[in-house]
């Protein structure tokens, strides 16, 4: 069966809006994209010619009834704002992580979408990605007996000297809501409910750690320290998953690099080492697996389609791009089946939502030392069927594909 083309287009043409536009672009059966836009024109500008789509205002994509689906990838700041811009103009949206600043308005923006119908999703959809599907399938058809324990660790250098993180002359870093842990925690909370289900409670630690300084020798404020908003630098998080399963997690922008992006899950029968959570797998990017009775460690072929391009081929545009080779958008394509299917999409509101409770908790509860019951529950996403490789309209079949 034919479906109409949902029509969607895109709210702020930063850096990440090259890998969203170079997936949507592609050629999908279900999408039709339209335009894109941004406060700077000549940003929108140029990734409308890149792209060929066009150039808008975010007030005519508000406004053209035909836009059912907009994507909004402006700064992490401004996300909540934007959601529910989007969402009071009565559209679809599906946003960059994350889904606000606090649990309560990205809770608003939940309940928003629920009073007007409307589908609301967030990033990142790394978890439909070959690597983390093929290690749900591994964990369900049970390779490593049953799951008794994961850790997930994201350890980053943002103060290091030449970071592009570092923040501009004379701005102060950290504001609350927008550090490394709700920058970074969704890939990890996305990993962990795909393949462990949500968690139950949660505890923690977290603070600040002001002992970054200015590197710039031309800075007048060279050696001075970087001045910080509250936001938390570095979290440990001791989680209790429904499923029964403990685990932790660990986010932190006060190490040194190379970055140490980590998650494993140890079963009764064996153990997964599954690739960074921000990537969809391959070029290096390889799931290990240590089982009960065999010696020594075993790298396991992908299941499923959608691994990241070779990294090598640069990005159309000429220039660096953020994760130019990645899938990123998948679950647009996904929410897009599932407005014309009637059915839920993947990237839920809930799920979007269980990582700005957890992380927001963890921070906020530190000096209580106490657990937190989680009130978002969101169900495992749908997995995708295994073995769809091939172009991309067979691929596109697997997204099109759902079975809870």
């Amino acid at each position: 069966m034919a479906f109409k083309p949902v029509k969607v287009a895109l709210i702020g043409s930063g850096n990440i809006s090259y890998t969203y536009l170079n997936t949507l672009t592609k050629g999908w059966d279900i999408i039709e994209m339209v335009g894109c836009s941004d406060l700077i024109p000549e940003k929108s500008k140029a990734r409308a010619e890149l792209f060929g789509i066009r150039q808008m205002t975010t007030e005519e994509i508000l406004n053209d009834p035909e836009i059912e689906l907009v994507i909004n990838t402006t700064e992490i700041h401004n996300h909540s704002k934007v959601i529910k811009m989007i969402l009071e103009a009565g559209k679809h949206c599906y946003s960059e992580k994350a889904l606000g600043c606090t649990f309560e308005e990205a809770q608003a923006n939940v309940e928003l979408a629920a009073s007007k119908g409307l589908r609301l999703g967030a990033a990142p959809d790394i978890y439909l990605g070959a690597a983390y599907q093929t290690a749900r399938k591994l964990i369900d058809d049970g390779w490593i007996g049953k799951p008794v324990t994961a850790q997930a660790w994201c350890i980053r250098g943002y103060g290091a000297p030449g970071r592009p993180t570092m923040p501009p002359e004379d701005q102060p870093a950290g504001r609350k809501g927008t550090t490394i842990n709700f920058d970074m925690g969704g890939y990890y909370v996305n990993a962990l409910v795909t393949l462990l289900g949500p968690v139950n409670r949660c505890a923690g630690f977290a603070q600040v750690f002001p002992h970054h300084t200015y590197t710039n020798v031309k800075n007048p404020l060279f050696g001075q320290p970087i001045r910080t908003e509250g936001g938390a630098s570095t979290l440990m998080g001791t989680l209790e998953f429904e499923s029964g399963v403990y685990g932790n997690i660990v986010l932190s922008a006060d190490g040194f690099g190379p970055e140490i992006p980590r998650v494993e899950i140890f079963g009764t029968k064996g153990t997964l080492t599954i690739p960074d959570p921000n990537s969809f797998g391959g070029n290096g990017l390889d799931i290990y697996m240590t089982r009960i009775g065999n010696d020594g460690v075993f790298k396991i072929p992908f299941t499923h389609a959608f691994g990241d391009t070779d990294p090598a081929i640069p990005p159309k545009s000429g220039k660096h791009e953020p994760c130019h080779n990645s899938w990123r958008g998948l679950a647009v394509v996904d929410m897009a089946y599932a407005i014309r299917q009637g059915r839920p999409h993947r990237s839920s509101p809930d799920l979007a939502l269980h990582t700005v409770e957890l992380m927001y908790n963890i921070e906020n509860n530190t000096a209580e030392g106490k657990f937190h019951t989680m009130v978002s529950r969101p169900a495992r996403p749908a997995p995708l069927p295994d073995g769809y490789f091939g172009p991309l309209n067979v691929m596109e079949a697997a997204l099109a594909t759902y079975e809870p």
